[in-house]
């Protein structure tokens, strides 16, 4: 069988390898694949699972340290911590038993060719700075192709400046170093000290970087972003005055919470924009302006409002939306309110194919309070509606009924009452989930006002 075989370790001998190959029918056949193939298939799995075959035989015992991929999870870990978030001991024991058990697997590795992905995700701080800038230092020595540095406050909040581990400029500034980062085509940093000279280094240096993802960087202050990117995301970076986007012709996915300073120029292929309300107007007022260059090509807009709708009716629009096929709403919510205001925002996109609501922490109050009818709107081209996070409450209902009757080509509707969980890791809280035992109830009861020429879906 061919393939190329790497260098793996010396105990390996010629003699053994050709006794293997030559072995009875009855033995395994993965084992005698060549050890490029086994390292891809190694590749594929869990850090940890990769590791584990290494008391398979003596010919699994080093394959593992030749993985190209090295994703440093710890799920399990963080939603400990996460939820005995009280108990600080525990936090600090999981923290060095991952930097040990990072800085042990870096020790093991022998791969020397191009690391596809090095990932770093556990809640970190200051205490971990010269271990974190040592890993980066190996990740860039082996010329990453996809780095990831997730150290977000128990995997989920965002991290205090002084709790936060600071990127050593020196790294793209040493001449000792060297490094070379033409290889990189994904970078996301997360709760990472990061400056704008150091994410303006990686734009200029890395031709082919695609995917930046930048989140709660305070030192962020003005951005300018240009060149091969694909897809950029600058999440939660508040003191961030203002960012330019010019001469990215690749550009298709920009994800902002803020609009503030926001100048977009010649992003010829954006067609997907996601932007974080406030608890006012103001976002959505500047909304039509700040997307005016690329509105007439956008195909997919997610909104995601602190409170509830916003008002979406002040968008009067007069730039519609007319390639938009995809728009989603996900908004947070104290109390039972109208949620018809949305249907002012649908008709501003005359082709829009699919609509998703998601309610973020839903009131359980059930109000009966007076609905605010809607004006009746021929919606077209809507085919699917998607409602997460649905109660049973009025307000619920009243948006139902809205797109049944308005909706003439409506053939499916989804409906999710579970709990829609803001957080990866924190808990649930306790009445969220006893609430949940009654929502599914309040789901069956919808299906009746369903037409059967529609299909209609409960998750």
């Amino acid at each position: 069988m061919g393939g190329k075989r790497v260098n793996v370790d010396s105990k390996f001998q010629a003699k053994k390898r050709v006794k293997r190959y030559h072995a009875d029918a009855d033995d395994d056949r993965i084992s005698r694949l060549p050890d490029d193939i086994l390292i891809d298939i190694l590749s594929s799995l869990r850090l940890k699972e990769a590791a584990r075959t290494s008391v398979l035989s003596s010919r699994w015992v080093n394959l593992w340290k030749h993985n190209s991929r090295l994703d440093f999870d710890a799920n399990s870990a963080l939603c400990r911590i996460a939820q005995r978030y009280k108990e600080t001991k525990l936090r600090i024991m999981e923290r060095r038993t991952y930097v040990k058990w990072v800085n042990s697997v870096l020790r093991s590795h022998k791969g020397r060719a191009t690391l596809k992905e090095f990932r770093i995700c556990f809640d970190l701080g200051p205490p971990a700075q010269r271990a974190i800038t040592k890993w980066l230092k190996f990740a860039f020595a082996r010329r990453v192709e996809r780095l990831e540095l997730d150290l977000l406050e128990y995997g989920d909040f965002c991290t205090s400046s002084s709790e936060m581990y600071v990127f050593p400029q020196e790294l793209l500034t040493s001449r000792t170093l060297s490094f070379d980062f033409k290889d990189l085509k994904a970078l996301c940093l997360k709760s990472v000290a990061v400056t704008d000279e150091a994410i303006d280094f990686f734009l200029r240096n890395c031709p082919f970087l695609e995917q930046l993802i930048v989140h709660n960087a305070q030192k962020l202050s003005n951005l300018q972003v240009r060149g091969s990117l694909k897809h950029l995301e600058i999440y939660h970076c508040t003191r961030l005055k203002s960012i330019k986007v010019s001469n990215a012709p690749n550009l298709t996915s920009l994800t902002l919470t803020s609009l503030e300073g926001l100048l977009l120029e010649n992003v010829p292929m954006l067609v997907e924009f996601f932007v974080m309300g406030g608890h006012d107007n103001i976002y959505l007022k500047q909304l039509p302006r700040a997307l005016s260059c690329c509105i007439s090509q956008l195909e997919t807009l997610t909104l995601k409002l602190c409170s509830p709708t916003v008002r979406l009716k002040i968008i009067e629009c007069p730039f519609p939306f007319p390639k938009l096929k995809k728009l989603v709403v996900d908004f947070f919510a104290k109390r039972d309110e109208s949620l018809i205001e949305l249907a002012s925002f649908l008709r501003t996109s005359p082709y829009l194919e699919e609509f998703v609501s998601i309610w973020d922490k839903p009131s359980r109050t059930k109000t009966q309070g007076k609905n605010n009818a809607a004006m009746p709107f021929p919606h077209l081209h809507l085919k699917v509606f998607k409602f997460l996070g649905y109660f049973g409450r009025s307000s619920d209902v009243e948006l139902v009924r809205y797109i049944l009757n308005n909706c003439v080509v409506l053939d499916k509707i989804i409906i999710d009452p579970h709990y829609q969980a803001v957080f990866t890791h924190t808990p649930v809280e306790a009445d969220d989930l006893e609430a949940e035992q009654t929502t599914g109830i309040y789901a069956k009861q919808l299906e009746a006002e369903i037409p059967r020429r529609i299909e209609f879906v409960t998750l």
